[in-house]
């Protein structure tokens, strides 16, 4: 088994870490993978909505992708913490791969129909629990935790601007060549980011010398969250923007084919203005001298990010739509990089897998909320749920707050943790 290199010394800048060679192949399969994941998630939402003409089907196929990533990302937080990671990584992503292989013959033989999508989803959803724990967990074994803040700040600025590359170069190769040729891009990149992983070396966590058993393990990942209080507020607090998060994604092409009625390369636009902004908060995370006062800037930015969005669902003019698409992103990404990092930094690396596949377990939650949002807006309308759900974000922010001593005082315990973990 070929080690892993050891990390290297804290960095002045973020883009120091692509001298680190296995850092820079674990980007470049990050940014293959995420690129076709955002390029897909777009194919997926057209291909159903064009096979159905429904809004709740797009809430049925992000529920089930949910519904197996929330029940497996246990399973595959314990796998991180006991095998090899890369391994992992492989693995799902094959089987991502093989799957939208056969989503693309059906595609272009004429066969697709809304169950093949359905089914699909549903091993989707099984493979993520496996490989975004390992993709989280890596980082640290490769970058070491005094370059993690600027090395996920990095890493999450490439997944931004996937979601800018990703659903702007879809929507205009449907626009342009049609369907198979936009799905053939995805499953072509899906490819790529298998081959990337292989450069990347073999990695297992740190461990304390004790071997439980899968249950026990799984178990341990819970009494974890249970005694340290401030990470698991902060799996929850990361939740609430991603209520509004995901079912306003899924819901842009029905802004772009029904609210402003600017078609597909409208629709490519959206998703690209919602990434450009993902893009500006992570590297503005990444060049941050100091995130002393860490907390002020994730209140802040969860605050603006639903007053944007709100006025995003009412807005009559799809330009201002994308500007205000933007802004809401540039603090989505500022709340969920620093908030991510903070859990990262405060946890040790014998439990990362775990608590990481608890980050998976929430962000498929929101995903289940979909289905209902969707429903609220075919029975409505698309900013009228939009609108409804950004509101309550903004509530239930300023309860965390005002509630949660331990998330008033985070920033003290996770300065703490830097100094021990």
């Amino acid at each position: 088994m070929k080690d892993s290199p050891s990390p290297p010394a804290q960095v002045n800048s973020p883009f120091e870490l692509l001298k680190n060679a296995e850092f820079a192949w674990l980007l470049s399969s990050n940014f293959s993978f995420f690129f076709a994941m955002q390029a897909q998630n777009v194919m997926r939402a057209w291909l159903a909505f064009k096979l159905t003409d429904s809004e709740l089907a797009l809430g049925v196929v992000m529920f089930a992708i949910a519904i197996p990533m929330f029940f497996l990302s246990p399973i595959g937080g314990m796998m991180t913490d006991r095998a090899d990671r890369r391994s992992l990584i492989m693995k799902g992503q094959a089987a991502v791969f093989l799957i939208d292989l056969v989503i693309l013959i059906l595609l272009l033989t004429g066969y697709l129909e809304f169950w093949h999508l359905l089914c699909s989803a549903v091993i989707i959803g099984s493979a993520f629990p496996f490989i975004m724990p390992s993709r989280n967990a890596i980082v640290v074994n490769i970058v070491g935790k005094t370059n993690l803040e600027r090395a996920m700040a990095l890493n999450m600025g490439g997944v931004n601007m996937c979601r800018v590359l990703g659903p702007a170069i879809a929507g205009l190769l449907i626009d342009i060549a049609g369907d198979g040729y936009a799905y053939i891009l995805g499953v072509s990149l899906y490819g790529l980011a298998l081959v990337f992983i292989t450069r990347v070396s073999k990695s297992r966590a740190e461990t304390d010398g004790e071997i439980l058993s899968p249950k026990d393990s799984i178990i341990e990942g819970f009494v974890y969250i249970k005694e340290h209080r401030l990470v698991g507020i902060l799996l929850i607090f990361g939740l609430v923007p991603m209520f509004v998060a995901m079912p306003f994604q899924n819901l842009l092409v029905v802004f772009a084919e029904k609210v402003w009625e600017v078609g597909p390369r409208g629709f490519g636009f959206l998703g690209a203005s919602f990434g450009v902004g993902g893009i500006v908060g992570s590297l503005w995370v990444a060049v941050m001298k100091s995130t002393h006062g860490r907390l002020n800037w994730m209140m802040a930015s969860i605050l603006i990010f639903g007053i944007t969005l709100f006025f995003f669902a009412i807005s009559p003019y799809f330009y201002l739509g994308l500007l205000l698409a933007f802004l809401a992103n540039v603090f989505m990404s500022v709340l969920n990089t620093l908030n991510n990092t903070s859990i990262q930094l405060l946890i040790p690396d014998r439990v990362r897998g775990r608590i990481t596949s608890f980050l998976m377990m929430s962000f498929s939650l929101p995903l289940l909320g979909t289905l209902p949002v969707a429903a609220v807006a075919e029975a409505y309308s698309a900013p009228v749920a939009v609108a409804m759900t950004s509101v309550l974000i903004i509530i239930a922010a300023l309860l965390f707050y005002g509630l949660s001593w331990n998330l008033r005082n985070m920033d003290a315990q996770v300065k703490t943790a830097k100094r021990f973990n």
